[in-house]
């Protein structure tokens, strides 16, 4: 018996044509997304090594600086705080007032230049860091920046802000694990080194900024801040001057 091949022609309609090329389209934007967000990632990843990179860089200077100066050096640390602090600081506050002597210039490899104000060491936490003596988007992403206060190791409230990478343990990323009772030590660029303790870790809005207030009773305070709950809130760690 004879079999009839019957084979069935398909048809392509322009509603066909317009969802193949719909789709088409469709896969080509979530490539270019994908592709986009790996090269952003890939970006964020090597900015944070970067200024890490820098930082150190700008820790060894300033070491070598004490050591070309006779100084004594002692182990160095500095503090760190979120990306957008910088919020204004009320008036009563008043300006504080800057000595030119502790706006030590200390260049990095790559030959750029920056302020160093002081070094953090917390101990318990590993954290050693320059701080950098202005505050701004781009130095946060180098090292700790002062956000507020007079000149450090002095009487009134020393104010460091640095960047919280989550999952990160670079600048104030372990912060979160201080207590009361750590020891912070501050080495200013006299070469000199204080010891402060923890006396209290609260959280609080961005807006917030009375713990920069610099109404100490004539004691010698440092107030550490960064970023808590995804940036949603601030981490505040307050530290006083063993005496």
């Amino acid at each position: 018996m004879n079999q009839i091949l019957v084979s069935e022609k398909i048809y392509v309609t322009p509603k066909l044509k317009r969802r193949k090329k719909f789709y088409k389209i469709q896969f080509i934007l979530s490539v270019i997304i994908v592709l986009a967000l790996g090269i952003s990632w890939i970006y964020s990843q090597w900015e944070q090594l970067n200024g890490e990179s820098k930082s150190k860089e700008l820790l060894s200077s300033f070491a070598q600086s004490r050591v070309n100066d006779g100084t004594e050096l002692e182990d160095d640390t500095l503090v760190v705080v979120l990306n957008d602090y910088a919020q204004d600081v009320p008036e009563e506050l008043g300006e504080p007032q800057i000595l030119e002597e502790f706006n030590v210039v200390h260049k990095a490899n790559n030959g750029e230049e920056y302020k160093v104000d002081s070094i953090l060491n917390i101990p318990s936490l590993e954290i050693n860091y320059p701080v950098l003596s202005d505050s701004s988007d781009e130095l946060l992403k180098i090292s700790l920046n002062k956000f507020w206060g007079g000149e450090p190791n002095s009487v009134g409230n020393y104010c460091i802000v640095g960047h919280n990478y989550d999952g990160k343990d670079i600048f104030f990323g372990k912060l979160y694990r201080i207590q009361n009772g750590d020891i912070v030590e501050l080495q200013d660029n006299t070469g000199t080194v204080l010891q402060y303790k923890v006396y209290n870790k609260f959280i609080v809005d961005p807006t917030d900024v009375a713990c920069t207030s610099q109404l100490t009773n004539g004691k010698k305070e440092m107030t550490l801040i960064t970023c808590s709950n995804g940036g949603k809130t601030r981490l505040v760690v307050k530290c006083r001057a063993i005496e």
